[in-house]
């Protein structure tokens, strides 16, 4: 622990050139692939209907594929579910058909084609007309969280960093979402809450940067904006760091012991940790320090009494 309590020494802002074209570089291909590729949403935005099944032996995903693409359903979505045994259909809205009916479409076909006993855990529906409207409350639901964050960044600190904090955000969700698009990843609403989280996570760290940031403003006389900003985030690199680890550290134990139905989750909060530490030491600090913060705009202003300078100069006084 030792290392964490030592104040490092690094020059975070003089490579911010270099992290700016890393970061512009993750943007165009987060934005060329959500534009081209999309986003593998689930069915909680698509709509449709979800299979859990339970086999007695291991199942191949090709030969289950097949049997349900005989029997009439399009592009099935089959994966394995924890074991070998267990899989998870995610099937399209069928016209003319009920969850019900799906399900013992799909049972039926799985065992038309096995001798070995096909237990059926649960089944999912959610309408189109549902999935539609998730879509567009979980847009909404982004753009309000930065509003809010704008807002309230502008009433606490100063508004160059309110456009750098919410400057990070935006590239946090971006890159996060880039990465789905990427790995074509299923997108639902775990996701969808995952990247809030990753909003709030991100802020957290960015309003501890700007808050020493601050306080350096008025502690520190010589310096200039760039290096008072460098020793700030030097001495909140340790508080960032341990706290990335630890949490790092929970998500990493829920990716891989927590089952398929986590997964998502996960890894969209594994994925906006890396970005958001990144973000707030590049992204909100460079995007203030280019809009031209400095020490003046953080020093508190003087309200000066009303006829102060009046009983100190005799201005104002009643002639005899």
């Amino acid at each position: 622990m030792r290392f964490f309590a030592k104040t490092t020494h690094f020059d975070f802002l003089g490579k911010r050139r270099l992290a700016m074209f890393f970061s512009l570089v993750l943007l165009l291909l987060a934005i060329a692939s959500i534009a081209t590729r999309g986003l593998n949403l689930g069915l909680d935005f698509t709509g449709g209907t979800l299979v859990e099944v339970s086999y007695e032996d291991s199942v191949d995903l090709n030969a289950v594929r097949g049997q349900l693409a005989a029997v009439g359903f399009d592009s099935p979505l089959v994966q394995h579910f924890g074991s070998s045994r267990d899989i998870l259909i995610r099937l399209a809205p069928a016209a003319g058909l009920n969850s019900s009916q799906i399900s013992s479409k799909v049972i039926d076909a799985l065992h038309s084609e096995t001798q070995s006993k096909v237990d059926l855990r649960r089944v999912e529906f959610v309408g189109p007309q549902v999935g539609d409207e998730l879509t567009e409350d979980g847009g909404l639901a982004v753009l309000y969280a930065l509003i809010g964050i704008l807002v309230y960044v502008t009433l606490r600190f100063e508004k160059r960093f309110s456009i750098g904090a919410v400057a990070a955000l935006i590239h946090d969700v971006i890159i996060t979402v880039g990465v789905f698009s990427l790995l074509q990843l299923p997108f639902d609403l775990t996701v969808l809450a995952a990247i809030l989280a990753v909003i709030g996570y991100s802020l957290n760290d960015t309003i501890v940067v700007f808050d020493r940031v601050r306080e350096n403003f008025r502690k520190i006389r010589k310096g200039g904006s760039e290096e008072i900003m460098n020793i700030s985030i030097n001495e909140t690199l340790s508080r960032t760091l341990i706290t990335s680890l630890t949490t790092l550290l929970v998500l990493f134990s829920l990716f891989v012991f927590g089952g398929e139905v986590i997964h998502g989750f996960a890894t969209a909060l594994i994925v906006g940790i890396f970005i958001g530490t990144y973000s707030s030491i590049y992204v909100a600090s460079t995007a203030a320090l280019a809009l031209g913060i400095s020490r003046t705009d953080m020093m508190p202003v003087v309200v000066e009494k009303e006829g102060a300078d009046q009983s100190q100069t005799g201005e104002g006084q009643f002639l005899p």
